[in-house]
């Protein structure tokens, strides 16, 4: 699962068949500090807009299930009230934040059986924002020192995800 600060509409337009291609089951995207109030109103967001970039990546990947997307003006409602409706209160949380130390593979992505990514804007998830989740259970790790912009981690994120869910050859 991804809670997904709301990218800018060129990139969304990359991210939501990329998810779709990656198998992933549900997508929340979400208001953040540093998330132009404008990219509500973009078409981008409309369902059936939605609908044909999810439609692209199952093409690609040969596959019929869409992942379920919902949008949410507002985080921190979202996270205190939603949160555990939506992605369920037994999937490891994880969040990618660049001033963490730990890597990925000391999260016990491998044992878990759901997992749920929160990835922020271009800009990071503000201080509140990160310690808000990090209330919620999500635990920071890093992915090393570069920075890198929403859809490029996206799918860095997932395909790291899910080779080390991967059972051993």
């Amino acid at each position: 699962d991804l809670l997904l600060a709301i990218p800018r509409p060129k990139a969304l337009k990359k991210v939501l068949p990329a998810v779709a291609s990656l198998g992933v089951d549900r997508v929340v995207l979400v208001n953040a500090a540093r998330v132009e109030k404008s990219y509500f109103d973009s078409k981008v967001l409309d369902a059936a807009f939605v609908r044909e970039l999810l439609l692209q990546g199952l093409e690609q990947a040969r596959d019929t299930r869409a992942p379920e997307v919902l949008v949410r003006e507002r985080f921190r409602p979202f996270v205190e009230d939603e949160l555990d409706t939506v992605f369920g209160t037994e999937a490891l949380r994880l969040l990618p934040h660049p001033p963490a130390r730990q890597p990925l593979q000391k999260v016990g992505v491998a044992e878990a059986r759901r997992v749920v990514l929160a990835i922020g804007p271009d800009g990071g998830w503000v201080p509140f924002e990160a310690e808000l989740l990090e209330a919620h259970g999500f635990q920071p790790f890093s992915l090393g020192p570069r920075i890198l912009r929403v859809e490029t981690a996206v799918p860095v994120l997932l395909g790291q995800v899910t080779l080390l869910k991967a059972p051993p050859a």
